[in-house]
């Protein structure tokens, strides 16, 4: 019995975790976005993200209301890791002619774009980043990150 209450509370644990982390998340890139003191772009880089959290978190509830907290953290930390890795990539493709820059970042979107998590129909909504060229971040909000993160590093280390 004391091992089971054991295992339960690390599982408690794990899902109060998991849930800081996306709140954490969310939290530091709400500061950023009200930063009027902080630079335009990493205030747009910002609000993209806080609006794929916002989307995945109502999105979740709505059509996924049995997942667990811990995959809402999962997806979480995969978008944030995404975008990360994207701009890590734009600061290296600096320097490389025009076409290959264009070629990466069309990867990045396609990459979004091709795995959506809940398959929604409202393409205007989800796309809104995905079609404004005025975006740096020109992602889909309906992906799943945890996949697309994956696909995204594995053509990565095949580009190289």
């Amino acid at each position: 019995m004391k091992k089971f209450l054991a295992v339960l509370m690390l599982f408690i644990g794990m899902n109060v975790q998991a849930q800081e982390v996306y709140n954490e998340l969310r939290k530091k890139n709400m500061n950023i976005v009200e930063n009027k003191e902080i630079n335009t772009t990493i205030r747009h880089i910002s609000q993209f993200k806080v609006d794929a959290l916002n989307y995945l978190a109502i999105k979740m509830q709505e059509e996924m209301p049995d997942s667990s907290v811990n995959f809402l953290d999962r997806q979480a930390m995969a978008m944030d890791n995404y975008v990360q890795l994207y701009i890590k990539k734009l600061v290296e493709y600096n320097e490389m002619p025009q076409a290959l820059q264009q070629e990466m970042t069309k990867m990045f979107m396609e990459t979004t774009k091709d795995n959506p998590l809940f398959k929604d129909k409202d393409k205007e909504m989800v796309l809104n980043y995905y079609s404004s060229g005025e975006s740096l971040i020109r992602f889909s909000l309906d992906t799943n990150w945890i996949k697309a993160y994956d696909i995204i590093r594995k053509k990565m280390a095949a580009n190289k």
